[in-house]
Order: C-alpha cells, then structure tokens, then sequence
C-alpha cells in the first residue's frame, strides 16, 4: 500500500469510499445506513432553524407592535409637560443613584409622585354618553346656530369633573361636566354666533380627562358628526322673463322645424319628410304632396356663470357679494321653473395648468340643493379665468338663452366682453361686475348689457329699471 493510500485510510471518508465499493451484502448495507445518516442529520437541524427563525421573527413583530401602541398610547396621552416631568425623573434618579447626589434624587422621587398623582384623574373617560343636538343645519350667512349638548354617566360609578371639546370648523367650544353620579345628566345650551358663508362641521364631541397640573391628558370621540350649510345672504329679483331678460317660454324662434307648436307654412314634399306633416287640403288643390313647416318653439335655457379665481376679486368681501348675486339670480330662474345651468371653475393642479380644463356645475334641482350647493364656493387660487369657464360651459351647454356672467371689479370690461363672445350669437349675455366701491348702473355695451353692483339690493333695483325700460 502507498503512502497516500494510507494517508486516505486514515481518514473516515476514504474508509467509506472503501465500503462503498466493496462488494457483498454487507458493503452494500453499510453504504445505505452512512447515506441515511449524513442526509437525515442536516434536515433535522434545518428544520429546528428554521422554526427558531419563525418564532424569532414573530416575537420581533410582537415587540415592535407593543412598543408601536405604547409610543401611540404616550403620544395620545402623556403631554409636554408630562415628557419634562418624566425626563427629569429620569435623570434625577439616574444621576442620584449613580452619583450619590441626594438632591437629584429627590427631584427624581418627587417626579415619580406627581406622574403617578396624575394618573387617577384618567379613569372614567369613557363613561360619559354625549348627545349632541342643533336646532337647525341650514342657516343663512351672518346668522346663529343653537343646540343643546347632553351629557349623561352611564357608569356604574361616580364620574369625575371633566371637560368636553366640541370642534365647530376650525374652533373649539369647551364645556365644563361637573360631578355626575350614576344614571344622572347634564344639560348644557351650544350657541355659536355669527357664520360665515361655508359648510361647517360641527363635532365629534369628545370627553376630556386631564390631571391639574396638566401632564396626562385621556381623550374619547364620538360618532355624532353635524355638517352646517350656511347658505349665502340672497335678495328677491323680479322675474327673469322681464326687463333684460324677453325670451318667454315657448316664444318661436326663427328657425324652421318640421314639427312644432308654431305653425309657419306649407310648403312641397320632400324626400324625409313625416308623412304626419301632409296637408291634405292642399295636396288636394295643388295635386301634389304639400306639408306643414313651423317655428322652432324653444325652451327657455339659463346658465349662470360665477368667478372663482382670486384674482379676479379685490378682497374676500368683493367675492361673498358675488356669490349671493350669482346665487339670487339662481333662485330667481329656479321659481320660474326655467332650466338653468349653474357653473364655475375647478380646481386645476398648476402642473397641468393650461392643458386640462374643468367646470363645477352647482345642483340646481331645487332652491335647497342650490343653496347647499353654494354653501361649498371657495376662491380658488389655481382654475381657469372666467372667458375659458365661459367657453366652455358654451361649448357644453345647448341652445342658451341667456347667459349672467358674474365677476369681480379687477375683471375689466374688455375681459368681460372677450368673456361674452364665447356664447353663441342668439345668446343674450349679462355681465355682473361686483363692486363694493362703485354706484350702481346699468349700460349697453357691444350687444351685452352691464350691470354693476355695489349692494346685493343694487341687483334687484337694476332688473327692475330693466323691466321698466
């Protein structure tokens, strides 16, 4: 045997290489066992890896979701001043014991006994039962809303003084609960005064515990949610089928249709035509086919388009003019039963400025769903100019007959006229110019009339000169 032969024969590997090339039962039997062995041995301990792995990887998530809920819990809870209070029982006891500083940890003492005299004063935030009611949820801009907030402990045990924090749009109305003993309420008026124009939210009430000094603060919110719409301030206008405005429902029109109420002429057959139209009198006494033609009765059709770029307006007041104009004129053509079309611009994201154009179309149903319609108007630092909301509410709408453009005093009268020219010529076109600082008067100019408001009650006395003229 040579040297590197023995070298393998020392070693278990080349003694298996051996056996497994031996012959006999036995080499063969040995060779299946040392397999069975070398390949059953890594499985096992893989598998015990890897469920190591799993329960590793869920303890980890379970740390992470606890610490997550605890760093939401302190969020919620503990306020700034409760952070200062605990970083310095912190430290205090920290530096006190390490240090052997006693002033540091009686700070840090001290500390610990007011965050845990704060923590009693949490208890109970959830016992309350809150209704909240308001009288009315529509209202007209400038006036009131009244209600009435009930607060009842449906604990078993006595509640706590508390606080309770009603959010009305961007404010906040604070009410005070006394100490309530099971089963027993408190009933407190809500009175918020003077809105403007806008939809208001009104709630979720939410209960309040906080400790005196202010460091643990517990809250809880209800689901009683009340949408306000303030509706904008409107005046009464004379009947838009007068004065400026002469297209009667169902006056003919100038162009010739085959069917229709206004009866025009008769006139040859022609190939297409309804046989319905044949006058038979005529055919009779011409020998040929004659049938009747009339004029196209029109539906009165309304549209009423309202500014909304800031920079169309002088100030905010200018532009709360021109909605209650934009919404009278509205209501006006609503009681009339006439088919009106309410449009203003949309909001335009500035990256696609130019390229994309959109209107908003306010529900005209009814006067209710006008008016809330209305209520939701905002300035709009990003939309299209008033001509390019007039272009396109042209170009979507059919067979106008008139067409009220309201605008602010910036909007010059050359703008306005530029504005006009998108409706089509049989298109009566009224322009509003909006102007706190000017008289009211009214003046023709390139086939449009201009009406110019200083008041919304000018807008009224002007259709009326209208009608009267």
């Amino acid at each position: 045997m040579s040297t590197a032969e023995r070298q393998r024969d020392a070693t278990g590997t080349s003694r298996l290489t051996r056996t497994a090339h031996s012959s006999g039962p036995a080499g063969r039997t040995l060779t299946t066992a040392t397999a069975t062995a070398t390949s059953v041995a890594p499985s096992r301990r893989g598998r015990a890896l890897v469920r190591l792995a799993v329960r590793w990887a869920r303890a980890w998530r379970a740390a992470g979701a606890a610490v997550g809920a605890f760093a939401e819990w302190a969020g919620d809870t503990v306020r700034p001043a409760g952070v200062l209070v605990a970083v310095a029982a912190t430290l205090g006891l920290a530096l006190g014991v390490a240090f052997g500083w006693v002033e540091f940890m009686v700070a840090g003492a001290a500390s610990v006994l007011l965050l845990l005299a704060a923590v009693p004063f949490l208890f109970g935030a959830r016992a309350y039962d809150v209704d909240l009611t308001l009288t009315h949820e529509r209202v007209v801009a400038g006036s009131g809303v009244h209600g009435s907030i009930v607060v009842r402990n449906d604990g078993h045990r006595m509640a706590l003084p508390g606080r309770i924090d009603i959010p009305v749009g961007a404010g906040l109305v604070e009410f005070g609960v006394p100490l309530l003993r099971p089963g027993h309420a408190v009933d407190q008026p809500l009175d918020i005064p003077g809105l403007r124009r806008g939809i208001i939210r009104v709630g979720p009430a939410t209960t309040v515990r906080s400790d005196p000094i202010g460091l643990l603060r517990r809250e809880h919110s209800f689901d009683d949610v009340h949408d306000v719409y303030v509706h904008p301030r409107t005046t009464s206008l004379p009947s838009t089928s007068a004065g400026v405005v002469r297209d009667l429902e169902g006056s003919p029109t100038r162009r010739l249709v085959d069917a229709d109420m206004s009866f025009h002429a008769i006139r040859e057959y022609a190939p297409g035509d309804s046989r319905r139209q044949i006058h038979w009198r005529s055919t009779a006494k011409t020998g040929r086919l004659m049938v009747r033609q009339y004029e196209e009765s029109r539906r009165s059709r309304m549209a009423v388009v309202l500014a909304v770029s800031g920079n169309e307006y002088a100030d905010a007041d200018e532009f709360e003019l021109a909605v209650s104009c934009a919404a009278s004129l509205g209501l006006r053509a609503v009681h009339d039963a006439r088919d009106v079309e309410i449009v203003t611009g949309s909001e335009i994201p500035r990256v696609v400025r130019g390229r994309l154009r959109s209107i908003t179309r306010i529900p005209a149903g009814s006067p209710r769903h006008l008016l809330d319609g209305f209520s939701g108007v905002e300035l709009l630092d990003s939309t299209m100019p008033v001509g390019e909301v007039c272009r396109l509410t042209a170009e979507s709408t059919e067979r106008l007959s008139i067409a009220f453009v309201v605008v602010g005093s910036v909007v010059s009268l050359t703008r306005l006229q530029q504005a006009a020219l998108a409706f089509p010529a049989d298109t009566a076109v009224v322009g509003v110019i909006c102007d706190e600082r000017a008289h009211p008067r009214m003046q023709q100019l390139s086939g449009m009339t201009v009406l110019t408001v200083g008041t919304l009650d000018d807008l009224s006395g002007l259709l009326l000169r209208g009608a009267a003229s």
